[in-house]
This record gives C-alpha cells, sequence and structure tokens, in this order.
C-alpha cells in the first residue's frame, strides 16, 4: 500500500512571480534574462524561496549540490564534473517500477526531445535501488526507452552515498511524494532543476504536463543569461 503526501510546490519560480496570470512563458512580456534574474534559490527542506541576484553576495556560501561519484549507464563515472556550468534536471527512479516511473520518464523525454542538440543543459536520474539496478540493466532500460547517454545520466552506486545526497543535497522528503512502506528511500514524483552553480533553483511535479512546461520554460530562462 503507497500513502501519497504531496506538497503543492511543482509549479515554476516564474510562475510563482507572475502569479496574477493564468499561464506564462518566455515569450511574453518578461524577456527571458527577467525570468532568469527572477528565479528564486532553495537552501532548505521547505523549499523557501530566496529571491537572490545572481552576483550577489549573499550567494557566498549558499547551499549547493555538493561533489559526488556514481556511475552512469555506461559503466562511466559520473560526477559533479560532468555538469560545470551545466544546467540539469535532477530526479529519482528505479528501473523496474511500475508505477510512477514510467509517467515521469514520458514527461523526462519532452525535456529530453527541447534540448536534444543544447549539451549546456543535462538530466541525472539517481536510481533509488542501486543494489539491483546494474549497469547492465540501466543500459537495457536506457536503449529500451530512448534515454541517450549523452543526455541524460541514469546513476547507480552505493545506496548510502544516493540517499544521503537525496536527502542532505536535494532534500527529498516524505513532503514530496510518494512514502511507501518499505525500506526503500522515498520515492518522489518531483523533478528539481539545478543551475549551472549547482544551485537548487526550482521544484516541479513530473507527473504533471504543465509542471514539466513551466520546468523547461525555467531553463531557457537560466540559459539566456
Amino acid at each position: 500500500m503507497i500513502t501519497t503526501k504531496i506538497k503543492p510546490v511543482f509549479v515554476s519560480s516564474a510562475l510563482l512571480l507572475l502569479c496574477s496570470t493564468s499561464a506564462i512563458t518566455v515569450n511574453s512580456a518578461h524577456s527571458a534574462d527577467e525570468l532568469s534574474y527572477q528565479l528564486p534559490y532553495y537552501n532548505s527542506k521547505e523549499f523557501t524561496p530566496h529571491w537572490i541576484g545572481s552576483g550577489s553576495e549573499a550567494l557566498n556560501g549558499f547551499h549547493q549540490i555538493p561533489p559526488f561519484s556514481f556511475t552512469n549507464q555506461d559503466g562511466e563515472e559520473v560526477s559533479e564534473k560532468d555538469f560545470e556550468n551545466k544546467i540539469y534536471v535532477a530526479g529519482f527512479f528505479f528501473s523496474t517500477c511500475p508505477g510512477i516511473c514510467p509517467m515521469i520518464r514520458s514527461k523526462l523525454a519532452k525535456v529530453q526531445e527541447a534540448f536534444i542538440d543544447d549539451d549546456s543543459v543535462k538530466i541525472l536520474q539517481h536510481s533509488i535501488r542501486p543494489n539491483t539496478d546494474t549497469v547492465d540493466l540501466l543500459k537495457a532500460y536506457a536503449d529500451k526507452n530512448g534515454i541517450l547517454s549523452n543526455k541524460c545520466y541514469l546513476a547507480t552506486g552505493e545506496r548510502d552515498a544516493i540517499y544521503s545526497l537525496a536527502k542532505s543535497a536535494y532534500f527529498a522528503s516524505d513532503d514530496l511524494g510518494n512514502l511507501q512502506n518499505t525500506e526503500d528511500f522515498l520515492h518522489t514524483e518531483s523533478l528539481l532543476l539545478i543551475d549551472q552553480n549547482r544551485h537548487i533553483r526550482g521544484i516541479y511535479n513530473g507527473l504533471n504536463s504543465a509542471s514539466v512546461d513551466y520546468l523547461i520554460a525555467d531553463i531557457k530562462a537560466l540559459n539566456a543569461q
């Protein structure tokens, strides 16, 4: 049995700024540069937005995703160095998941396609069952589902390292997804937007098409800086 607890924080940060309107795109009256400046920063599990200018001294020591080292679907090391000066979308999955993972995967396919020719945008999905998600299994999963190695990294490795990063760096908690009655890590539908300096800039519901559209718009805004 799965108990669902969903926190309503899946809209884009740009939408939060323009909450008086029903929709937003980077082609609106607000330029992409303005939107990128207005995307908030996050540094806690409450996901309270901090409105900080990109060059502000307030960012000195502000929360960043720390260094990490895992193995991708091609058997190669994937670390924070692969994302230097890049934007990426982070999330969690496992390859044999029959529930929310396929639905999230279909939404991430939209992100992959939107930035297919843009090497500055990546996707990083961490396996929450690394003991069974072997490199061979992840490679077969990627090939079956059209996941491109140069665009999307499926990360496996030490379970404790993945879970620690999820909780302390990405602030995954039982408010952000589906809490399962197993020893598995929280199964969350949340996707996080990480900027070129490894700061968290947005959180989105990976099951919601409109939310993923906001994610794509926010990536374009960050990319326009």
